[in-house]
């Protein structure tokens, strides 16, 4: 697996070295600082093989990390540790920067001693961690104490320490959706689709177990797809579920209990985590439209007509608007004239930038763009890119909506009511493209 693992800072100076394996040699640290970190040529690719020792580098704010390895490993593997490594010394000590890892060196080889056996990726969840690597990096030897790392590590809830209180029980929830859209200047969709995920923060105290629901409308057996058959127009209406095609849960979540009962059930980690990812195509709400008209008026001038309509609704209020339209390669000077937002010709990029600060719901905005065009001896017809859109709106476009969000803590004796809970829908764009 991993031969070893090195920090640097920006200069190259070495911080942190730990060899896991005898086929990588003292030499390798200079190797990586001379072709890689001093290179004269920018360094593209993450990977880079030197005298058949590969390479795998992150570069995070002014430092690297790199694990080295002479073996034909798995790469993605390699990536998921670092990043771990990455997250776990966040978790520890905050911002990985040359002076905190100077700081706190004795805990970071402590950390790679854990994380790594003989270049092995074993445990890489600061939840286990810290319950026997302290801030100080002093190891706990009480007894109490080691029937917690064995119950984390073995039990069923290594996520998660007991003992966890807080004056206020809150918990936040963040729909998080990217809708990705390809449409043709007609208006018809060539492809369509949502990736979404589903954020919480978790401020609980004890071990309490959350109930989340949805309007979904995932088919898990035959029984499920007879019942659907069976539902008339005017019920799926009243439903309005939303068939999610795939998706994936944090560990915590019980799987048995979403497969038979429909209901993601589960103990939440203390803090920030990710309880799902989900993807959807059908029924997908498009927050905008964009009517592009494009006429060209002889060899030497063009007008570009774009009118831009929100479809959501009038209460809601899209931000961050910004459409691309791209222009041809000989354009020598540009006319704008909008009724809303700032618009701007950007000759590096060969294209108008059209920014609206704020739109709100069943409103319409329009652009002109007078092009003058150089004269050209080329025949080759303009391929006309698509116009790009980027946007942020306070709603969902895959039409999920939260039912439910329940917590349950018969220990500690404190109810779902007692506990205060925020719901929050963003959707923003992924690609979003209107052919012209």
């Amino acid at each position: 697996m991993i031969g070893g693992l090195f920090i640097y800072n920006h200069k190259g100076e070495i911080l942190i070295s730990r060899i896991y394996r005898d086929d990588i040699a003292r030499n390798a640290v200079d190797a990586f600082r001379v072709n890689v970190i001093h290179a004269r040529s920018q360094i593209r690719s993450p990977v880079t093989n030197i005298a058949r020792t590969s390479f795998f580098h992150l570069k995070k704010a002014n430092i690297w990390i790199t694990a080295v390895t002479r073996q034909n490993v798995n790469a993605a593997m390699v990536f998921e540790m670092l990043h771990k490594t990455l997250a776990l010394m966040t978790s520890y000590f905050g911002k990985v920067s040359e002076e905190a890892i100077k700081s706190n060196f004795v805990l970071i080889y402590e950390l790679l001693d854990e994380i790594l056996d003989f270049g092995y990726p074993q445990k890489t969840d600061s939840g286990i961690l810290k319950t026997f690597i302290t801030q100080q990096g002093i190891k706990t030897t009480s007894a109490e104490e080691q029937t917690k790392i064995t119950n984390q590590v073995t039990g069923q809830i290594g996520w998660r320490r007991e003992g966890i209180k807080y004056r206020r029980n809150e918990l936040f929830l963040d729909v998080l959706e990217n809708v990705n859209l390809l449409m043709n200047a007609q208006g018809k969709v060539l492809s369509a689709h949502v990736s979404g995920r589903v954020v919480m923060r978790s401020y609980l105290s004890g071990m309490p177990e959350c109930k989340f629901g949805m309007n979904d409308k995932i088919i898990t057996d035959n029984k499920d797809k007879d019942n659907n058959n069976a539902n008339d127009g005017v019920a799926k209406k009243k439903n309005a579920g939303i068939a999610i095609d795939d998706c994936t849960f944090h560990q915590c979540v019980k799987l048995s209990k979403f497969e038979t009962e429909r209901s993601i059930s589960f103990i939440p980690p203390d803090g920030e985590f990710e309880l799902m990812r989900y993807r959807t195509t059908k029924d997908i709400s498009f927050p905008f439209r964009i009517i592009p008209l494009v006429r060209e008026i002889g060899k030497t001038k063009m007008e570009i007509k774009v009118v831009l309509k929100s479809n959501y609704r009038p209460a809601l209020l899209g931000q961050k608007i910004e459409v691309k339209i791209p222009t041809p390669q000989t354009t020598a000077g540009v006319n704008l004239f909008c009724n809303k937002g700032r618009s701007k010709y950007k000759s590096s990029d060969n294209a108008v930038v059209w920014r609206i600060k704020r739109m709100a719901g069943l409103k319409e905005a329009q652009l002109t763009a007078e092009i003058e065009l150089l004269p050209s001896t080329e025949n080759r017809k303009w391929q006309r890119p698509p116009i790009s859109m980027n946007f942020e709106v306070p709603y969902a476009p895959s039409g999920l909506k939260v039912r439910y969000l329940k917590v349950f803590e018969p220990k500690l004796n404190y109810s779902d009511h007692e506990t205060v809970k925020w719901v929050r829908y963003i959707g923003r764009s992924g690609l979003y493209e209107t052919r012209s």
